[in-house]
């Protein structure tokens, strides 16, 4: 197996894991599906995950803003997608 075969087979498993746990991600948190992974396709083209706008918001699970969890499920979510960023981002591939 030569050098090229063996970087396009890490990126082919790559993207399927990413995939993977761009799914299991969205399910896990009961996110807006269509919304998150625009999200995340975004955030991986810009190579970090942003806070900013209103992207992050309509992303999250049918909560009250004046819900007490609302806050802490923001950040949280918003932790979890930006160490999926980081540990993805340059992989390429779909979401």
């Amino acid at each position: 197996m030569d050098k090229a075969n063996i970087i396009e087979a890490f990126f082919t498993f790559a993207q399927a894991e990413q995939q993977c746990e761009a799914e299991e991600l969205i399910s896990s948190e009961n996110l807006n599906t269509e919304a998150a992974k625009r999200y995340i396709i975004s955030s991986l083209k810009r190579e970090y995950a942003s806070e900013n706008g209103t992207e992050l918001n309509a992303i999250l699970p049918k909560m009250s803003p004046l819900n007490p969890q609302y806050l802490t499920k923001k950040q949280s979510v918003f932790q979890k997608i930006a160490s999926f960023i980081e540990k993805f981002k340059g992989v390429g591939g779909k979401v």
